[in-house]
């Protein structure tokens, strides 16, 4: 039996005879077609920030999913899942940020921008980051370690872009809420690595979205390239010097593709070259044009549609110049002693270090990890959120926040050694509760030092975990633990 089309998704004429002028002519309209009334396969992304790709195999089989590589992601697999009780988004694993449900070419411009693995980026900035998808696979490629500006225009996409962060673990980056067209005049040959993942027609997602191209004509889809064009110019000159960019859509057309890329090669001739990505993958040719770039069509491998190009800076251009008027910086950088004091306090109480590469600073009672990448934008640009909050300070200490176990507790490599003693490991149905919002009465506490011990209180703050994995941060008040999260990351049905 074949696949079950879609015969409800729009595609209308002029989109069709459009594509049939620039479609290449190993492909066919029929494939295309057919590929685009077809649903998609259901794909995501290991963060390997919280757990290892082997660790998160093993858990998939235990809980019936079925895993099948995709060949442009080392931690990427399509997924065969029974969501008939639980939606994937509502399972354990998914709100204790070990997954994000990705589409599959949706992972292929960060594999892009980190495929030759010597690359160590300090600085990365990603100009259209909402929902977070790309932002949390680029954190994971960078290890959590140097800075990651992650830049969303739309204000209401800026909190679902911190809150995929928030539960993902990433520690390394600072949010902007701006036109990103900024960055060219504001941040001059600041990053190593840039991916501009351009606001688009957004042609190549019919399989997931119907309507995606009700609105669609030839005028709106150059009227976009015209944006993109600008875009793309300021991340050039945001760029260092030797620093690569990687510029991608989920459009089709060459208007917003192979156009925009001519545009940077012809606007800064000398100064820039494109890299090719033929050799990305085993069967990336099969989507390669002349020129190098990856232009996907969603029946080569079964996926929405996407193009990537791939650039590298060989020369200084001068920027625009802007006017800066930033006012004063809210935050003050913390004494080393009142580094060392916190960094002691929070080993003793839940026993974490605080990351290296790091620096804590003030604002008001608040208490937050910056990477240390950052400080030289500090006095540059203005972001709206950056590194983690770890602690409000009281006259007694420090209450410490969600982020500390999400952030400095998850990852693999805590988990391994006996760092993290002070955790209670929750049963199945407290862990709903945690998610529900609701504070939990545990029975066991597992302490490494000591044998797991039955007892129904203990005192102070605690890691709450579930199944071995950190899912967050609670308190003792008598027999129960009370509930730290956050309010934005409460779920309350169709949980596992």
């Amino acid at each position: 039996m074949g696949p079950i089309l879609h015969s409800n998704v729009y595609l209308p004429d002029d989109f069709l005879h459009h594509v049939e002028s620039f479609l290449p002519s190993h492909l066919n309209m029929e494939d295309f077609l057919k590929a685009c009334q077809s649903p998609l396969r259901k794909s995501i992304r290991v963060n390997t920030l919280k757990v290892s790709v082997a660790d998160f195999k093993h858990r998939a089989e235990s809980n019936g999913w079925t895993l099948t590589s995709i060949p442009w992601c080392n931690e990427g697999f399509w997924i065969d899942a029974d969501e008939s009780q639980v939606p994937l988004g509502n399972s354990a694993e998914h709100l204790a940020g070990l997954f994000y449900i990705q589409e599959a070419s949706s992972m292929l411009p960060p594999a892009a921008l980190f495929n030759q693995t010597q690359h160590h980026f300090e600085a990365v900035l990603d100009m259209a980051a909402a929902p977070g998808s790309k932002t949390t696979q680029i954190a994971a490629c960078m290890n959590n370690e140097g800075i990651l500006v992650a830049n969303e225009y739309a204000a209401s996409r800026v909190k679902v872009l911190h809150a995929n962060v928030e539960r993902c673990g990433v520690k390394n980056v600072a949010i902007s809420n701006y036109d990103a067209r900024v960055f060219g005049g504001w941040l001059p040959e600041q990053f190593d690595a840039i991916l501009l993942d351009a606001p688009c027609s957004g042609e190549g997602t019919v399989r997931k979205d119907v309507d995606a191209l009700k609105n669609w004509s030839k005028a709106s889809t150059e009227a976009i390239a015209a944006t993109q064009k600008d875009l793309i110019e300021s991340a050039f000159h945001a760029l260092k010097i030797g620093g690569e960019l990687v510029y991608s859509t989920c459009a089709l057309s060459p208007e917003e593709n192979q156009h925009v890329a001519q545009h940077l090669l012809d606007t800064f001739a000398g100064a820039v070259e494109a890299l090719p990505l033929n050799q990305l993958f085993s069967d990336a040719d099969k989507a390669c044009t002349e020129q190098g770039f990856l232009h996907v069509f969603p029946q080569i491998f079964d996926s929405e549609g996407f193009f990537i190009a791939k650039f590298r800076k060989l020369s200084s251009v001068p920027a625009p110049s802007v006017k800066k008027r930033l006012g004063k910086f809210p935050f003050a950088k913390l004494s080393n002693k009142a580094s060392d004091d916190i960094a002691a306090q929070l080993q003793q109480t839940l026993g974490l270090s605080l990351p290296v590469e790091s620096q804590l600073w003030q604002r008001d009672n608040d208490i937050w990890l910056f990477p240390t990448a950052l400080e030289p934008m500090l006095g540059e640009f203005r972001f709206s959120r950056m590194g983690i909050k770890i602690a409000e300070q009281h006259k007694k200490g420090y209450r410490w926040q969600h982020q500390v176990a999400t952030a400095l507790a998850s990852n693999p490599d805590a988990l391994a050694s006996d760092q993290v003693p002070q955790s209670v490991e929750l049963t199945t149905a407290d862990a709903r509760e945690w998610f529900m919002g609701r504070d939990v009465r545990p029975e066991i506490i597992h302490s490494e030092t000591t044998h797991p011990q039955t007892t129904n209180s203990g005192k102070g703050e605690v890691l709450v975990s579930y199944r071995g994995f950190i899912i967050g941060l609670g308190k003792w008040v008598g027999n129960r633990v009370k509930n730290g999260l956050p309010r934005e990351l409460v779920r309350d049905k169709n949980l596992f």
